[in-house]
This record gives structure tokens, C-alpha cells and sequence, in this order.
């Protein structure tokens, strides 16, 4: 029996990505948690598999050759996983590389423009002393927006992101896309995007990924240490 992924997890939008997958491939797993507010991401034994501190990583006993493989950024983690298991990575060149142009516009785009309005828009002005600044709050407030035009146009085309089936994109773009309210957004004028994410929040395998240790996630905004982790730089 092939030995389960060890998935390297914090229930956030980026870990979401992970779990989502792993579920809807099909994949045995076992989750580590990496507590973020407690500044897990910094122990030496978690940045061998992630020397940038940051999570989701796995390690895949099975990796290629049958030899055991670490992967950090979500991103990369997504495209092997769908390399490994011949599902959700499209069905012709011509899909992939759609996959691949809207994982990319994820993680060089929306995730982190809407990242830094959740900071700006929820947890700055929190902060002591706050830091409450107009500009930072209606730029990534604005550029969210526009990213999420892009998006629901987007999905005028095709009933999931890059083509009629879903994909690694989707999995990507969801979590972040899915917290839209906090980002202070609206789809009033979003209706192919409204769709998009009711489709994908019925199926099971994006239920359970997103219900992983979803009693551990924790707003931050009153939590002072989880703040000076997090958001000081290291």
C-alpha cells in the first residue's frame, strides 16, 4: 500500500489549496499542523522541507523514482500532485497551459493583492499602535477588485477557470476568492464569479479540505503575539 503524503498545514487560503487537492484526488494523508500565530513555520526541522517559512510543504514518500520528496509554494505542490496523479492538470496541451496561466495569475496576482487587504483592511488598524492608512486600504482594496473582474470574465468562457473541468487553478484561486466579504468586495456585479464559487464550495472534496482543522483558525486581530510573529519581519 502506498504510504500517505505528509501534508505540512494551517488552515488559511494557501493551505487550503493543498487539502482541497489532496481530497479531490483521492490521496492518503497525514496532516502536521504548523501553528503560524506560534511561530512554528520558523522550527529548524519545518524549514528543512521549507526554507522560506512559509506553508502548505509535503513530503511524498513516493516521489519520483520511488524516492521520498519535500515541496514548498503551494504552487509547485499543486503542479506535482497533478503530475503524479494525471488529474485536474488539463486534457490537452492547450488546457495546461491555460492551468498554468491561471495558477500563475493566483500566485503572482490575487493571492497577493488580496493578502495584503486582508493586512491593510483588517489586521493593521488592529495592530499597537494601529495602523489605520487610507492608501495602502484602497489600493489593494481597488487592485482586488480588478483582479476579481478579471476573473469573473474569466468565467463567461468556461464553467471552471482554465476550461469546462476543474482544475489546479480552481483550487488555487477558490480559498482566496472565497473570502471576498473580508476583502470588502462584492459580487453584485461579479454574477459568473457568484456561480463559479457556489459550484465549487457543493463539491465534497473542497468541503472537506476547507473543514480541515477549521476549529484552528483564529482571527488574529486581537491575538498581540500572534501579530509580532506574523507580521514583524524575520
Amino acid at each position: 500500500m502506498t504510504q500517505p503524503i505528509d501534508l505540512y498545514y494551517w488552515p488559511t487560503p494557501n493551505g487550503w489549496k493543498i487539502s482541497i487537492a489532496l481530497e479531490e484526488m483521492g490521496l492518503h494523508y497525514t496532516t502536521h499542523l504548523i501553528n503560524i500565530g506560534a511561530g512554528e513555520q520558523f522550527a529548524p526541522e519545518f524549514l528543512k522541507i521549507a526554507p522560506n517559512n512559509r506553508m502548505p510543504a509535503i513530503v511524498d514518500p513516493d516521489g519520483p523514482d520511488g524516492a521520498p520528496v519535500s515541496i514548498f509554494e503551494s504552487g509547485a505542490i499543486l503542479q506535482y500532485l497533478a503530475r503524479k496523479t494525471g488529474q485536474f492538470g488539463g486534457r490537452t496541451s492547450r488546457e495546461q497551459i491555460a492551468v498554468e496561466e491561471w495558477l500563475m495569475w493566483q500566485m503572482g496576482g490575487l493571492g497577493p493583492m488580496a493578502g495584503q487587504a486582508h493586512h491593510f483592511l483588517k489586521y493593521a488598524p488592529a495592530m499597537d499602535p494601529p495602523n489605520d492608512l487610507p492608501y495602502a486600504k484602497d489600493r489593494y482594496r481597488a487592485e482586488t477588485a480588478r483582479l476579481y473582474g478579471v476573473l469573473d470574465r474569466q468565467l463567461t468562457l468556461h464553467e471552471f477557470v482554465a476550461c469546462d473541468q476543474i482544475t489546479i487553478a480552481d483550487f488555487a484561486i477558490w480559498g482566496w476568492a472565497s473570502l471576498w466579504e473580508g476583502q470588502q468586495q462584492t459580487l453584485e456585479d461579479k454574477p459568473h464569479m457568484a456561480r463559479w464559487l457556489d459550484v465549487m464550495g457543493a463539491r465534497p472534496g473542497v468541503q472537506a479540505g476547507r473543514a480541515l482543522y477549521a476549529e484552528k483558525r483564529a482571527d488574529f486581530r486581537s491575538d498581540k503575539g500572534a501579530q509580532s510573529t506574523l507580521f514583524k519581519s524575520k
